[in-house]
């Protein structure tokens, strides 16, 4: 495969981690501005989450008659980490049309907006994270050597996050329409991914139907796992990883493709 195909898109995003400052420093701002004149600031994150996983544990627990010492870290981590799936993914559609004028009037490389847009939830992730020692702490729960398997893990779900976010803010700023899709098909996958149900509540055959074709339950996998001290499977990190690289080298072929359009569609 020749170079040349990836051409200005990937120019663009090599240009955009050499500037890092930039959108580290920009999504840093966003979450201070957020939350100025704040008592707590950026901490209602983490309470928010907090009382969310305590009402949702309570109640589905009792209604799956799951013991807590097992389901609350497997939803708090669940949660924790669809939360920030999500709020990227949501984000991404706008992306390119919240910063319009910057587009129109800064020769910034345009991924810089997305790596913007993922840095700011990285960020909230940091407080969300928060609270998993907490429910450890309450449940009696000890953590291992495996969890460091969390670093590589993270890794591979933030490059399959970044190449879906590059195509998504793409089309969204087309077809504006898309936004809604987006927010749906997010809904769904939160209810067929085990974040508020345990997989061992399914049967075989329908583990097979549901689980295996579903690229969000494996990246959920290789990064929660680690962090509840269980093992994961080599289908969901050889899926991930496959995902990933098939995943970015298309996206980075469509950027190329459609980059100059976006500042005219937006």
């Amino acid at each position: 495969m020749r170079l040349s195909i990836f051409g200005a898109g990937l120019k663009d995003i090599i240009m955009s981690f050499k500037q890092s400052r930039l959108p580290v420093f920009l999504a840093y701002s966003d979450i201070r501005q957020r939350y100025r004149r704040s008592s707590l600031g950026p901490f209602w994150i983490t309470i928010s989450m907090g009382v969310t996983i305590a009402c949702i544990g309570i109640i589905f627990g009792n209604i799956f008659k799951s013991p807590m010492r097992e389901f609350l870290p497997f939803l708090s981590a669940g949660l924790i980490l669809w939360s920030f799936i999500s709020s990227v993914l949501t984000e991404a559609t706008t992306v390119f049309p919240s910063a319009e004028g910057i587009i129109r009037q800064l020769p910034i490389p345009l991924f810089t907006h997305i790596y913007r847009m993922i840095m700011r939830n990285i960020y909230i992730l940091g407080h969300n994270i928060l609270v998993l020692p907490v429910v450890y702490l309450c449940v009696g729960k000890t953590i291992s050597f495996e969890c460091l398997l969390f670093i590589p893990g993270f890794v591979i779900l933030l490059v399959n996050l970044a190449w879906m976010s590059l195509v998504i803010s793409i089309l969204c700023a087309r077809f504006r329409d898309l936004t809604q899709i987006v927010a749906s098909l997010l809904q769904i996958f939160f209810y067929i991914t085990p974040i508020i149900w345990m997989p061992s509540l399914l049967p075989a055959r329908a583990s097979l139907m549901i689980l295996e074709p579903n690229p969000f339950f494996h990246l959920l996998s290789i990064v929660r796992n680690p962090l509840l001290s269980q093992p994961t499977t080599i289908t969901s990190w050889v899926i991930s990883c496959l995902i990933g690289v098939l995943g970015t080298v298309a996206s980075i072929i469509f950027f190329n493709i459609y980059r100059r359009r976006i500042a005219y569609w937006i």
